[in-house]
């Protein structure tokens, strides 16, 4: 996943950081509320981790700003405010969760993934993807590459889908088995491989390059140049 944290405290910051950069996220931060929105908006990401007392703008008017522009990435509120009202109000600004100090990392960690499992929201969802020479329409369900037509069976086109969607962001076996076949646990077979395989054959008929990259230890990219 790619994550944005923003957290003034150095210490917890470094903290969050190191943890979840060991698990295999691509991690970016901010220390400053301003600066985080600009981040927020200007990159994509998977899940936002967002301090509720930040310098700049504070964390509730960061999280009300991005939803009223129409961002709906997921966000995890961190604060030392416990009580109720405090938790009610940051759910009812955006927050998708909402997380107590002092904290476990681990628990953080969860929440997390959690959030990174749910289908991203969009206001008006892209029919067609385009990148280089390759264009996927998902209404008609169809494949082109520099014109030439190309079949693919449901969990292909599926598969390829979710890749353009995330065009050069890396794509772990994990996230794909959950996003494309909605496993919520590792089947322990090479379904993925088989039809990743499949796909490039197909996608690479022509004797085009592939845009699939495959990242050994990590999963895979489709890189848009």
């Amino acid at each position: 996943m790619r994550i944005l944290i923003v957290e003034d405290d150095e210490a917890t910051r470094q903290f969050i950081v190191k943890g979840l950069a060991a698990l295999g996220h691509q991690i970016s931060s901010s220390g400053d509320g301003r600066d985080g929105l600009f981040q927020a908006t200007d990159g994509r990401y998977d899940a936002l981790v967002v301090d509720r007392l930040l310098p700049g703008l504070d964390g509730l008017s960061l999280l009300r700003m991005l939803r009223a522009a129409g961002n709906r990435t997921p966000v995890l509120m961190l604060t030392a405010v416990a009580g109720i009202a405090d938790r009610v109000e940051g759910l009812e600004s955006g927050a998708d969760d909402y997380l107590v100090k002092p904290f476990a990392f681990s628990e953080l960690a969860a929440r997390v993934h959690a959030l990174g499992r749910r289908p991203a929201i969009q206001a008006e969802p892209q029919q067609r993807l385009l990148i280089g020479d390759v264009e996927l329409d998902l209404a008609r369900r169809s494949v082109q590459r520099a014109g030439r037509r190309i079949l693919l069976q449901p969990r292909e086109f599926a598969l390829l889908a979710e890749l353009m969607r995330n065009a050069d962001r890396v794509m772990t076996r994990t996230m794909l088995l959950e996003r494309v076949w909605d496993f919520d646990f590792d089947p322990r077979t090479n379904i993925v491989e088989t039809h990743l395989s499949r796909l490039r054959a197909k996608l690479n008929a022509g004797g085009e390059p592939d845009p699939i990259e495959t990242l050994r230890g990590a999963g895979y990219c489709y890189r848009s140049t």
